[in-house]
Protein backbone atom coordinates (compact mmCIF):
# COMPACT_ATOMS: atom_id res chain seq x y z
CA UNK A 1 0.00 0.00 0.00
CA UNK A 2 1.53 3.88 -0.73
CA UNK A 3 1.02 5.51 2.27
CA UNK A 4 1.68 9.20 2.51
CA UNK A 5 5.15 9.22 4.17
CA UNK A 6 6.73 7.68 0.24
CA UNK A 7 8.87 10.37 -1.12
CA UNK A 8 8.15 8.79 -4.56
CA UNK A 9 6.98 11.59 -7.09
CA UNK A 10 6.72 11.84 -10.68
CA UNK A 11 8.45 15.03 -12.08
CA UNK A 12 6.70 17.93 -13.30
CA UNK A 13 5.62 18.45 -16.61
CA UNK A 14 6.78 21.77 -18.14
CA UNK A 15 3.77 22.34 -20.70
CA UNK A 16 0.83 22.84 -17.81
CA UNK A 17 -1.21 26.33 -19.16
CA UNK A 18 -4.47 25.36 -16.66
CA UNK A 19 -4.54 24.96 -13.19
CA UNK A 20 -7.59 23.57 -11.70
CA UNK A 21 -8.60 24.50 -7.99
CA UNK A 22 -9.62 21.63 -5.79
CA UNK A 23 -10.19 22.34 -1.86
CA UNK A 24 -10.60 19.37 0.66
CA UNK A 25 -12.37 20.47 3.69
CA UNK A 26 -13.76 18.56 6.94
CA UNK A 27 -13.51 18.50 10.89
CA UNK A 28 -10.49 18.39 13.02
CA UNK A 29 -8.39 15.81 12.87
CA UNK A 30 -9.90 13.95 9.85
CA UNK A 31 -7.52 13.70 7.53
CA UNK A 32 -6.78 16.43 5.20
CA UNK A 33 -3.58 17.01 5.48
CA UNK A 34 -2.81 13.13 4.83
CA UNK A 35 -4.78 12.71 1.92
CA UNK A 36 -2.90 15.76 0.15
CA UNK A 37 0.16 14.42 1.34
CA UNK A 38 -0.26 11.07 0.09
CA UNK A 39 -1.96 11.86 -3.70
CA UNK A 40 0.49 15.03 -4.78
CA UNK A 41 3.20 14.87 -6.96
CA UNK A 42 5.37 17.53 -5.16
CA UNK A 43 6.08 17.62 -1.98
CA UNK A 44 3.65 19.06 -0.44
CA UNK A 45 3.47 22.96 1.41
CA UNK A 46 1.98 22.62 4.78
CA UNK A 47 1.53 24.84 7.76
CA UNK A 48 1.45 22.04 10.72
CA UNK A 49 2.62 23.56 14.25
CA UNK A 50 2.82 21.30 17.29
CA UNK A 51 -0.26 21.27 19.30
CA UNK A 52 0.01 22.27 22.92
CA UNK A 53 -1.66 22.40 25.72
CA UNK A 54 -2.95 26.25 25.42
CA UNK A 55 -4.99 24.84 22.14
CA UNK A 56 -6.70 22.29 24.09
CA UNK A 57 -8.33 25.27 26.34
CA UNK A 58 -9.58 26.48 22.52
CA UNK A 59 -9.87 23.35 20.27
CA UNK A 60 -12.23 20.39 20.97
CA UNK A 61 -9.51 17.61 20.93
CA UNK A 62 -11.68 14.67 22.80
CA UNK A 63 -12.14 12.54 19.86
CA UNK A 64 -8.17 13.48 18.23
CA UNK A 65 -6.42 12.26 21.30
CA UNK A 66 -2.61 11.08 20.02
CA UNK A 67 -2.67 14.12 17.38
CA UNK A 68 0.66 16.01 18.39
CA UNK A 69 0.33 18.69 15.00
CA UNK A 70 -2.80 20.67 13.05
CA UNK A 71 -2.58 22.54 10.08
CA UNK A 72 -2.97 26.42 11.24
CA UNK A 73 -3.46 28.04 7.50
CA UNK A 74 -3.59 25.45 4.40
CA UNK A 75 -1.92 22.64 3.10
CA UNK A 76 -1.07 22.41 -0.97
CA UNK A 77 -0.23 19.78 -3.12
CA UNK A 78 -0.75 19.48 -7.24
CA UNK A 79 -1.63 16.53 -9.47
CA UNK A 80 -0.82 16.28 -13.24
CA UNK A 81 -4.05 15.09 -15.31
CA UNK A 82 -2.37 15.55 -18.52
CA UNK A 83 0.28 17.80 -20.41
CA UNK A 84 -2.21 21.16 -20.30
CA UNK A 85 -4.03 20.56 -17.02
CA UNK A 86 -3.01 20.30 -13.20
CA UNK A 87 -4.64 19.97 -10.68
CA UNK A 88 -4.49 22.47 -7.58
CA UNK A 89 -4.87 20.76 -4.14
CA UNK A 90 -5.70 23.06 -0.94
CA UNK A 91 -6.24 21.44 2.80
CA UNK A 92 -8.15 23.57 4.98
CA UNK A 93 -7.58 24.09 8.30
CA UNK A 94 -10.57 22.17 10.79
CA UNK A 95 -10.87 24.11 13.79
CA UNK A 96 -13.51 26.40 14.08
CA UNK A 97 -11.37 29.08 14.76
CA UNK A 98 -9.78 29.52 11.17
CA UNK A 99 -13.14 28.79 9.74
CA UNK A 100 -13.04 32.63 8.76
CA UNK A 101 -10.33 31.26 5.61
CA UNK A 102 -12.71 29.23 4.37
CA UNK A 103 -14.47 31.28 2.29
CA UNK A 104 -10.64 32.62 0.52
CA UNK A 105 -10.10 29.18 0.03
CA UNK A 106 -13.29 28.55 -2.01
CA UNK A 107 -12.68 31.18 -4.09
CA UNK A 108 -12.22 30.42 -7.47
CA UNK A 109 -12.74 26.71 -6.49
CA UNK A 110 -13.86 24.12 -9.28
CA UNK A 111 -14.92 21.52 -6.12
CA UNK A 112 -14.55 19.92 -3.29
CA UNK A 113 -13.56 16.80 -1.16
CA UNK A 114 -15.53 17.06 2.28
CA UNK A 115 -13.42 14.44 4.16
CA UNK A 116 -15.52 12.75 7.30
CA UNK A 117 -14.45 10.67 10.12
CA UNK A 118 -17.31 8.70 11.06
CA UNK A 119 -17.20 8.42 14.66
CA UNK A 120 -17.35 12.09 14.76
CA UNK A 121 -20.19 13.04 11.62
CA UNK A 122 -21.55 16.25 13.41
CA UNK A 123 -17.69 17.47 12.98
CA UNK A 124 -18.57 17.72 8.68
CA UNK A 125 -21.92 20.07 8.86
CA UNK A 126 -20.45 23.26 8.74
CA UNK A 127 -18.14 22.09 5.56
CA UNK A 128 -20.93 20.60 3.98
CA UNK A 129 -23.31 23.97 4.50
CA UNK A 130 -20.33 26.28 3.92
CA UNK A 131 -20.08 24.32 0.30
CA UNK A 132 -23.52 24.41 -0.66
CA UNK A 133 -23.98 28.13 0.71
CA UNK A 134 -21.02 28.77 -2.12
CA UNK A 135 -22.94 27.16 -4.61
CA UNK A 136 -19.39 24.83 -4.59
CA UNK A 137 -20.27 20.67 -6.13
CA UNK A 138 -18.42 18.45 -4.17
CA UNK A 139 -17.94 14.82 -3.00
CA UNK A 140 -18.20 12.99 0.39
CA UNK A 141 -15.17 10.79 1.59
CA UNK A 142 -15.04 8.68 4.12
CA UNK A 143 -12.06 8.29 5.92
CA UNK A 144 -10.89 5.02 7.43
CA UNK A 145 -10.18 5.21 11.00
CA UNK A 146 -10.71 1.94 12.18
CA UNK A 147 -14.41 2.33 13.89
CA UNK A 148 -17.50 1.02 13.59
CA UNK A 149 -18.53 0.59 10.02
CA UNK A 150 -22.13 2.26 8.63
CA UNK A 151 -24.13 1.83 5.42
CA UNK A 152 -23.81 4.56 3.30
CA UNK A 153 -27.30 4.79 3.67
CA UNK A 154 -27.16 5.69 7.93
CA UNK A 155 -24.39 7.83 6.49
CA UNK A 156 -26.47 9.96 3.82
CA UNK A 157 -29.51 9.96 6.47
CA UNK A 158 -26.87 11.58 9.34
CA UNK A 159 -25.12 14.20 7.33
CA UNK A 160 -29.01 14.73 5.15
CA UNK A 161 -26.82 14.67 2.19
CA UNK A 162 -28.46 15.65 -1.33
CA UNK A 163 -28.63 11.90 -3.30
CA UNK A 164 -26.67 13.33 -6.08
CA UNK A 165 -23.64 14.25 -3.51
CA UNK A 166 -21.59 11.06 -4.48
CA UNK A 167 -20.48 9.31 -1.57
CA UNK A 168 -17.18 6.78 -0.89
CA UNK A 169 -15.01 5.23 1.63
CA UNK A 170 -11.28 5.89 1.53
CA UNK A 171 -7.70 5.59 3.11
CA UNK A 172 -6.52 8.92 3.07
CA UNK A 173 -2.96 7.18 4.02
CA UNK A 174 -2.95 5.04 0.72
CA UNK A 175 -2.49 7.22 -2.52
CA UNK A 176 -4.20 4.88 -5.06
CA UNK A 177 -7.33 5.47 -2.13
CA UNK A 178 -6.95 9.12 -2.32
CA UNK A 179 -6.77 8.73 -6.36
CA UNK A 180 -9.62 7.13 -6.65
CA UNK A 181 -11.32 10.13 -4.56
CA UNK A 182 -10.38 12.42 -6.61
CA UNK A 183 -11.38 10.73 -9.85
CA UNK A 184 -14.59 10.34 -8.29
CA UNK A 185 -14.98 14.08 -7.67
CA UNK A 186 -13.81 14.98 -11.49
CA UNK A 187 -16.70 12.87 -12.80
CA UNK A 188 -18.80 14.54 -9.92
CA UNK A 189 -17.64 17.79 -11.84
CA UNK A 190 -17.96 16.46 -15.84
CA UNK A 191 -21.69 15.64 -14.93
CA UNK A 192 -22.33 18.73 -12.84
CA UNK A 193 -21.07 21.41 -15.31
CA UNK A 194 -22.28 19.48 -18.28
CA UNK A 195 -24.25 21.50 -20.52
CA UNK A 196 -23.25 24.70 -18.58
CA UNK A 197 -20.63 27.23 -18.69
CA UNK A 198 -17.91 25.84 -15.99
CA UNK A 199 -14.98 28.05 -14.63
CA UNK A 200 -12.55 25.70 -16.56
CA UNK A 201 -13.15 22.73 -18.89
CA UNK A 202 -13.66 19.56 -16.54
CA UNK A 203 -10.41 17.26 -16.88
CA UNK A 204 -9.72 13.94 -17.92
CA UNK A 205 -9.61 11.23 -15.52
CA UNK A 206 -6.38 10.46 -15.56
CA UNK A 207 -3.77 10.86 -12.85
CA UNK A 208 0.08 10.41 -13.56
Amino acid sequence: MDSATSDARTPLGATADNGLKIVVVGGFGVGKTTLVRSVSEIRPLNTEETMTQAGEAIDDVSGVRGKSATTVAFDFGRITLDAHNVLYLFGAPGQERFWFLWDRLFSGTLGAVVLVDTRRIGDSWYAIDRLEHHGTPFIVACNDFGGPAHSHAAIRDALDLDPRVPLVDCDARARESSKQVLITLVQHLKDHYAGRAAPAAPPRQEFV
